[in-house]
């Protein structure tokens, strides 16, 4: 247990620090897990959460042949128009899609489709596009939180409790829309400076034919119609008893079986860096959870609330938020399952909803809290605008500290 903490903590400081670059990090914690024998082979790869690395894989295949018909900068072209070149309105637009979509895509998936078009707009309107991703991010992982598909987390918890779409949203969906509004104005008011939009570039936009932007309308009739068939079937995943990885990889196959484009361009066009990240991070935070760490942790809270009911609904949210931001939501979720369960879980769902909102809400506190945040940052290094581990927790702990103290009001006034 004390190597397995010690190889995340000098991984988690390196990549603070970025001296070192955060892939190139956790490759090296990964391979130190295994050749240390903290975890071994086997183990190592079964902590890798695949379906999240097949819903990149086939999202970022599918994402790369439709952005080189030009119909990412028809969209961005549309949305600046409408928007009439009003940052507020840009702001508003591309949160509010964020945060729907997520609820009823999931984050990541949304991340992947709506940061190439947000740059493509930013670059119309002649303004930086980190502030517009920041938002974007945070505004996914609390739209994500409304619904059991939204994020990793909730379906992890319908997987060992049953409760339904409609529970998860019935209970979880007010509080993710408050927390969206004061998040997305907050934020506003926070980047309203940085999104300074000058009247010669809002009247060039406003003078773009947006149709001259399709670069191969032949190419967009093959793939478009693909993408927008495999996003309507993550609606519909579970009823047809399909993981998320497997529509998008499915959607991705398909797609590469019409298009004329040139397979390892396409392939190479992945955000490769961003996977074996993930990759590194998921056998780094499953030894932890192997040798009992993230165990012990969960177990401080049933001797720290001494079983009083209010006690352990608002330490199940907190501590789930410290432990995703320090260790990513997906595998502490999946380690405070059966502490929840034994604290009361199985017979009082509100147990549930405290576990889903720290979990989901704490995503938004660091770079490696979520997968979401690990997609976008990924973009937008690739794209030329890094954004660091100290500016993101600049943002992240605010955002998530706001959100919480929300959670915590609501789960006070709803199920105390």
């Amino acid at each position: 247990m004390t190597a397995a903490i010690l190889i995340f903590v000098v991984a988690l400081a390196l990549i603070a620090s970025e001296r070192v670059d955060r892939t190139k990090v956790a490759l090296l914690g990964m391979t130190a897990v295994v050749l240390t024998q903290v975890s071994d082979q086997e183990h190592a790869i079964e902590a890798i959460d695949f379906n999240t690395i097949g819903l990149l894989v086939g999202m970022m295949l599918m994402i790369r042949m439709t952005e080189t018909t030009g119909v990412y900068t028809w969209l961005a072209i549309r949305a600046a128009q409408w928007s009439r070149g009003r940052p507020l309105a840009v702001v508003l637009a591309l949160a509010v899609t964020t945060v729907v979509l997520s609820a009823f895509l999931d984050n990541v998936t949304t991340i992947l489709l709506i940061v190439p078009i947000t740059f493509l707009l930013a670059d119309a309107l002649d303004v930086n596009p980190v502030p517009l991703i920041m938002i974007e991010i945070f505004a996914s992982n609390v739209g994500g939180t409304a619904t059991l598909i939204g994020d990793p987390p909730n379906i992890l918890i319908a997987g060992h409790t049953g409760l339904s779409f409609g529970e998860f949203i019935t209970n979880l969906g007010p509080i993710a829309v408050l927390t969206s509004i004061v998040v997305i104005g907050g934020l506003y008011f926070v980047f309203r400076n940085q999104l300074h939009i000058t009247e010669e570039s809002r009247e060039r936009v406003m003078d773009l034919d947006a149709s001259r932007s399709i670069e191969d309308a032949t190419e967009a009739r093959r793939t478009v119609p693909i993408l927008l068939i495999t996003i309507l079937l993550f609606f519909f995943h579970k009823a047809l008893g399909l993981e998320p990885a497997t529509v998008a990889l499915a959607g991705a196959s398909v797609m590469l079986l019409v298009t004329n484009q040139d397979l390892h361009k396409t392939i190479a066009g992945i955000e490769w860096p961003t996977l074996f990240f993930l990759i590194g991070l998921f056998v780094m935070v499953g030894a932890l959870e192997e040798t009992g760490a993230l165990g012990e942790v969960a177990n401080g809270i049933a001797s720290v609330t001494g079983g009083d009911r209010v006690a352990e609904l608002l330490g199940i949210i907190w501590t789930a938020a410290i432990g995703s931001a320090v260790v990513d939501n997906i595998p502490f979720t999946a380690a405070m399952i059966p502490v929840v369960d034994s604290l009361g879980g199985g017979t009082d769902n509100a147990y549930w909803w405290s576990l889903a909102l720290g979990a989901c809400f704490g995503g938004n506190a660091t770079i490696v809290a979520a997968a979401a945040n690990v997609a976008a940052v990924g973009m937008a290094a690739r794209a030329g605008h890094p954004i660091g581990f100290v500016q993101f927790l600049k943002y992240g702990i605010p955002v998530t500290l706001v959100s919480l103290v929300m959670a915590t009001a609501y789960v006070m006034v709803r199920y105390a």
